[in-house]
């Protein structure tokens, strides 16, 4: 057949030129990198093209996309929403000296145990809360991971918390708020009424909004108590966790090396101890790099499975909301109710939610586990090829199968996912680049400006072919397996000042291997968790990423509930 050719990216001069005509302060010497940002994706549509995937005039529209997503999703029946109270059952020792709780290491506990000891009142939310804020203070001293703390607004909810947990008790029943009195916090791009994010920038000062996000609606209901904002790449805009306007977020075990990005508080608190969960993004590795550079895990759910509704955006063509956590089963806890249509976000999926705490608990056994042959173990560090090598091992001791695959055009999807991000998130800060560019830190506005280079048919091609890649993506991969494994990193965790501006020529390379093995999956929406895998020869965390089918969380967490029981989450002790 004939291939159509898409247009070629534009010259530094041509971005240069559409700068200028609509008002855009690029900087000079970002020219040339955002033109040979954007030359890349070019090459990724024609190659794909090229590869026999359909185009032109056969292509389904992009709103196609989530239905083409739940058409490959598992049948589930709808886990129950109004299941009877459990009986509580009474403690037949006193609760501990509030000195005792300010003492708890909480690293100790993952948030499935801290519900049940304050359920049972081993445990008061206000001391909890109380020793919680004392860490977190510690903790951001040393890794500036929070925005924002908000101490008294904490400490009233953690009172009324008590209360209803006395309540409950007296009762003999537990209240159907099942994170009621827990600390949590969460990454600084969800709004919340009346108050003011951030998103990890000062350009321009936003307004206070008149909604709360979903997820954070979601989380108050079931009785989460709010510690305040965690830190964040500027506008989500880098892998890393540098940030020139708000200050570097740093790694929980070694502030030296990076935290990465961009929902890098929150996979520090969570690591640190702060807090026992946590909610970020992900558009091209923002959930999975920080997670497994700071020993935690960190899901990346199905497009469309969590709503969005009130929430920053960066690509909404891409976009996902994330969690940290220490266990598996807490992973399991948190989605269960952050996940689920809400009616607002219309790329949010209704279909009924499965019973995902029960999935993290059931064996593997008879699962097949997929190991790339290409791509994915290319080039990498020997601390990551051996970690590799001893995950594939628990699975095998586990009762998996492991399958040897062949992955089809992963070349091209992360590049094409770069095409789509970088043109979305282009049109949406556009007026702020015209206004306020000075006030970006120089990285970020680099990235802000990389859609420049991106002609309009080459975005809308490299969106549309989500469908026909996706399609032959599953029907290749997940035809022969179950779950691909692959590392979430194919090198071991940078240090800060490696990757800082002004690092030299080695930066970009550095900067492109930190999303090589996660930013495909991004492209095609599909879930992917990272779980902890070990730690280096010098002591820093190893991650290792598992992807299943559209809407097939429940596969992730069992496999990576059989992987913790081999490499658990090691808590940091500040």
């Amino acid at each position: 057949m004939t291939v159509p050719v898409p247009p070629q990216a534009l010259s530094a001069a041509a971005v240069e030129e559409l700068a200028r005509l609509i008002g855009i302060d690029v900087g000079g010497e970002a020219l040339e990198r955002v033109a040979a940002g954007a030359a890349t994706a070019a090459a990724a549509v024609r190659a794909v093209l090229a590869s026999g995937a359909d185009g032109g005039l056969f292509m389904r529209e992009p709103a196609d996309y989530l239905p083409l997503l739940e058409s490959f999703a598992p049948a589930v029946v709808a886990s129950p929403s109004s299941a009877p109270a459990a009986p509580l059952r009474r403690l037949a020792t006193s609760p501990p000296s509030q000195s005792a709780i300010l003492a708890l290491d909480l690293t100790a506990l993952d948030l499935t145990a801290l519900v049940e000891a304050l359920a049972l009142r081993r445990l008061r939310s206000v001391d909890l809360v109380r020793a919680a804020l004392e860490r977190a203070a510690r903790l951001h001293a040393r890794t500036r991971c929070f925005l924002r703390i908000d101490d008294v607004q904490a400490i009233r909810q953690a009172e009324l918390a008590d209360l209803l947990l006395d309540e409950a008790l007296r009762a003999g029943r537990s209240d159907e708020r099942s994170l009621l009195g827990v600390p949590l916090a969460h990454k600084d791009m969800f709004l919340r009424a009346g108050e003011i994010a951030s998103f990890g920038s000062r350009v321009p000062t936003p307004r206070p909004v008149t909604r709360s996000a979903t997820v954070l609606q979601r989380l108050d209901a079931a009785g989460a108590v709010s510690l305040g904002a965690l830190h964040m790449a500027e506008f989500a805009l880098g892998p890393t966790g540098h940030n020139a306007t708000m200050g570097d977020c740093r790694n929980a075990w070694n502030e030296d090396y990076i935290s990465g990005g961009s929902s890098s508080g929150s996979a520090v608190a969570v690591a640190g101890g702060a807090v026992a969960a946590s909610l970020g993004s992900d558009s091209g590795g923002s959930v999975r790099i920080p997670a497994a550079v700071n020993g935690v895990f960190g899901l990346k759910p199905t497009y469309g499975l969590v709503p969005r509704t009130a929430s920053m955006k960066l690509s909404p063509s891409i976009d996902v909301i994330g969690l940290f956590a220490r266990s598996v089963r807490d992973l399991a806890l948190m989605l269960g109710i952050v996940a689920g249509g809400d009616g607002q976000d219309g790329q949010c999926s209704l279909r009924p939610l499965p019973d995902y705490r029960d999935a993290s608990a059931r064996g593997v056994e008879g699962l097949r586990v997929g190991v790339p042959r290409n791509y994915f173990l290319d080039d990498l560090d020997s601390a990551v090829q051996a970690a590799f090598e001893r995950s594939l091992a628990v699975f095998e001791a586990a009762g998996t199968r492991v399958v040897s695959i062949e992955v089809p055009d992963v070349d091209a999807m992360a590049e094409l996912s770069r095409a789509v991000v970088y043109a979305e998130a282009t049109a949406l800060h556009a007026s702020w680049l015209r206004s306020a560019a000075a006030r970006y830190s120089p990285q970020v506005r680099v990235r802000a400006s990389t859609g420049l280079a991106i002609p309009a048919p080459l975005y809308l091609e490299a969106l549309q072919l989500r469908l026909p890649l996706l399609e032959r993506f599953v029907a290749w991969v997940f035809g022969r397996c179950d779950v691909l494994l692959t590392p979430t990193l194919p090198l071991r965790t940078p240090r800060r000042d490696e990757t800082d501006v002004g690092a030299g020529p080695e930066l970009w390379r550095t900067l492109g291997r930190l999303v090589r093995c996660t930013a495909p999956f991004n492209y095609l929406g599909l879930p992917a968790l990272s779980m902890p895998a070990g730690v280096d020869d010098r002591g820093l965390p190893l991650g290792m990423q598992i992807i299943a089918a559209p809407f097939a969380e429940t596969t992730l967490l069992r496999c990576a509930s059989a992987h913790e029981r081999a490499h658990p989450c090691r808590p940091q002790i500040l």
